[in-house]
């Protein structure tokens, strides 16, 4: 439904992993809509086929606690190849009434779902399909104005130049060994030592070492290290940074990161995949990636948010679909770029 109560039912479908679901939500509240968040949780065998294949019978619309329990939504957005196969189960089920957005390429083709986003670097094409460089998130140009409005009372006694420190941790395609680490460090070490003030946040993908090595040179130089505490500084640090350092085992981080239109120093622990080398040559094609080496460089750009964009064509989408069934329009309070 949107924010005032009004509006279509809404939901965020995904197996619970969160940059699939935080990117799904992102777009919902671009969207002006207040979803419910259904998460499917599939076991074998039936996981082992998918995104092919049906769901898990165990987790059918009338089974207890069932994650498709109707009434079934006008709007399903979904990510994940574990939800592939519920959004179909819900299109039939629905008799085609949900309109159905799959949030990155699903690998079963342009027909998954009515609309489909994906990154510029993925394969999958169609007249239903969206591309853009950078994915949907949440920091929208709206929040950043408000934070730069409203300083942070936490943030706003360190000395320029500022520099957001976004470190994620390992993954799948990518580890930090002790010497990246240690180069990180390094590296670090060389901008604080010009005076730059620090903001830095983790994950809780952080390895241990990493984040105590870290706390420990924030505080030494006066900056800022937010431990969990308090308001979740995020998009404060992206506001106030007149620079960026951010660890490349996080797409949608640096897509974040790339909103502000402050320029971006990305440093790449072992590991690695294709998929980012060609993310990472896009976005240095446009100024807005540096590597990160120890000094600060590059100029500000243009902010690039993709979330409006797709928010838009999604809204367009689904009032066609809606007047094709002959069920009247819905206005969104889409969120402006």
């Amino acid at each position: 439904m949107l924010r005032d109560g009004t509006g279509p039912i809404t939901w965020v479908l995904t197996d619970g992993k969160a940059g699939d679901e935080l990117q799904a939500l992102s777009v919902a509240e671009a969207l002006g809509l207040a979803p419910q968040v259904r998460r499917v949780k599939p076991r074998p065998p039936f996981t082992w086929l998918m995104p092919w294949g049906a769901i898990d019978p165990r987790e059918r619309p009338g089974t207890p606690d069932s994650p498709l329990a109707p009434p079934f939504p006008d709007l399903l957005i979904a990510s994940g190849r574990r939800a592939v196969a519920y959004l179909r189960h819900v299109k039939r089920a629905s008799g085609g009434r949900t309109y159905t957005v799959f949030l990155k390429d699903p690998r079963t083709g342009p027909k998954t779902a009515d609309f489909i986003w994906s990154p510029s670097y993925d394969r999958v094409r169609g007249p239903n399909v969206m591309t853009t460089l950078t994915p949907p998130h949440r920091v929208s140009a709206q929040r950043i104005d408000a934070a730069r409005a409203k300083l942070d009372p936490r943030l706003a006694h360190l000395p320029h130049p500022r520099v957001a420190v976004l470190v994620g941790g390992n993954s799948r395609h990518h580890h930090f060994t002790e010497e990246n680490i240690a180069r990180l460090m390094r590296h670090l070490m060389s901008i604080t030592d010009t005076g730059a003030g620090l903001m830095v946040t983790v994950s809780r993908r952080t390895p241990a070492t990493l984040r105590e090595a870290l706390m420990a040179l924030t505080f030494r130089h006066g900056g800022f290290f937010w431990d969990g505490s308090g308001e979740n500084p995020y998009v404060d640090l992206l506001a106030l940074a007149d620079f960026i350092v951010a660890t490349a085992d996080s797409f949608n981080m640096i897509g974040e990161a790339a909103a502000t239109g402050r320029p971006i120093l990305v440093f790449e622990p072992s590991g690695g995949h294709p998929k980012l080398d060609v993310y990472m040559d896009e976005l240095k094609s446009h100024g807005v990636v540096h590597p990160f080496v120890g000094r600060l460089e590059g100029q500000p750009y243009e902010p690039l948010n993709s979330t409006p964009k797709v928010a838009k064509a999604i809204a367009e989408g689904f009032s066609r679909h809606r007047r094709a069934l002959g069920l009247p329009d819905i206005a969104f309070f889409l969120e402006t770029p």
